[in-house]
């Protein structure tokens, strides 16, 4: 993605949409898009609005500059060492996190670069991924004398148990391929590829039914947290509900039919 090179006088979250996809962009490059308080403000808030907004279907993470998000912000965690603010700049990120998993619209991670620590949770937190084979990602805080406990979230919902747990204790870097083999992304392509391999991505989910993909998603994060005859019995309420939805209807009419289907979103 090619961004104005006057990044500083540009706000540090980039927000821009065409063709249903709204592409958030994290535009600290000097600071590898480190996750300040002021980006996380920045996010929750764009979301907030994203949320309300029914054109926007499907949503892009991206980064500006040479990485995807290496982290916390850790200069400026630093220079208020006190466990209250540690608290809530920890709860603050949690929110803008479960934010990502309540937004009714898809969110597609586009990394390249590196994605670290609170950044490698970033890419967890997203709906879908897809990296760049030149992309490296690490739960890091290890190194420093911290672990990774608030990325240890997401990263185990993703992976298996072994490897995240590998990861969070060693700090060691994932390789892209290594990534998409685990679970933490759903591809790893050519640098040259990422643009179309996102958009190609994005535009699946568009063509999709609102209703639909709405729907899913919802279920999909509720669900997984069920036991398994809950999670059925659930399943079941909600795909009684879809199947009254209008576009339920136009869409078996029109596989029967053998056309497209016209979605309304109702």
């Amino acid at each position: 993605m090619t961004i104005a090179p006057d990044a500083a006088a540009l706000p540090i979250l980039l927000r821009e949409v065409a063709g249903g996809v709204a592409t958030l962009t994290l535009n600290r490059p000097k600071q590898l898009n480190a996750l300040s308080e002021a980006m996380l403000d920045a996010l929750l808030a764009a979301l907030a609005e994203i949320a309300e907004d029914e054109a926007i279907r499907v949503v892009v993470l991206a980064g500006n500059g040479p990485a995807f998000c290496a982290g916390h912000d850790l200069k400026e965690m630093r220079a208020r060492r006190e466990a209250e603010y540690y608290r809530a700049l920890f709860a603050k990120c949690g929110r803008m996190m479960q934010a990502i998993t309540a937004l009714p619209q898809p969110v597609i991670a586009r990394v390249h670069g590196i994605a670290t620590a609170a950044g490698c949770q970033l890419v967890a937190a997203c709906d879908l991924a897809v990296a760049s084979q030149e992309a490296r990602f690490a739960t890091s805080g290890i190194n420093v004398g911290l672990f990774c406990s608030t990325p240890a979230v997401p990263l185990t919902r993703n992976m298996g148990r072994k490897q995240s747990f590998e990861m969070l204790m060693t700090g060691d870097f994932l390789s892209a391929e290594a990534a998409a083999s685990r679970g933490l992304v759903n591809a790893a392509v050519p640098s040259d590829a990422l643009d179309s391999a996102v958009a190609a991505l994005a535009e699946r989910i568009v063509a999709k039914s609102p209703v639909a993909v709405r729907t899913g998603k919802a279920m999909f994060y509720r669900q997984i947290e069920q036991g398994i005859a809950a999670a059925y019995d659930y399943a079941g309420e909600i795909m009684a509900g879809n199947m009254m939805a209008a576009d339920a209807a136009e869409g078996i009419d029109a596989f029967i039919a053998k056309r497209a289907p016209r979605w309304t979103g109702g």
